[in-house]
């Protein structure tokens, strides 16, 4: 029973209510999370907004070719759920695409950074923070950008 061992080991670390993530800092833990299965699916409590932040941290591939973060309003797939935001990291040309979907229309999508921020089989992490009109993207190891991503439907985010 590995599964209710690691449980109770991250129980017993929230008895004066902080974690220690893999990255060493100290975070504030509302309540216990177990591991999620990727793909990940699932609504945003309240849904986003500004001054939210979703904090998505894992670890890379040994041998990675892309993998991806969308906030999207919904799951549906016809017609499309709207994409506030899409992060998408590219291991083979170390590109990091930025873009958005809203009513079937793609935004114009972003590549430029001042380095790529992933390493295979490294922890990462990635704040998404929502800001009015738009999207903060910070990550670890840290580097800031802007994501132009307009706020069209963010209250039933997945």
């Amino acid at each position: 029973m590995a599964g209710s061992v690691a449980q109770r080991e991250a129980l017993e670390k929230l008895e004066d209510r902080h974690l220690n993530n893999f990255l060493g800092s100290t975070f504030h833990a509302e309540v216990y999370l177990p591991r999620l299965i990727i793909p990940f699916c699932g609504p945003i409590k309240g849904g986003m907004r500004p001054g939210k932040k979703i904090l998505v941290m894992g670890i890379v591939d040994l041998n990675p070719e892309s993998f991806k973060i969308s906030l999207t309003c919904g799951d549906s797939e016809d017609p499309p759920a709207d994409v506030a935001i899409e992060l998408k990291a590219v291991f083979t040309d170390k590109q990091l695409i930025r873009n958005s979907c809203i009513s079937g229309e793609r935004g114009e999508e972003q590549s430029a950074i001042p380095y790529f921020p992933f390493i295979p089989d490294q922890p990462f992490r990635v704040e998404i923070l929502c800001e009015h009109p738009g999207f903060r993207v910070n990550y670890h190891p840290y580097f800031e950008i802007g994501a132009e991503a307009t706020l069209a439907c963010v209250e039933d985010q997945s």
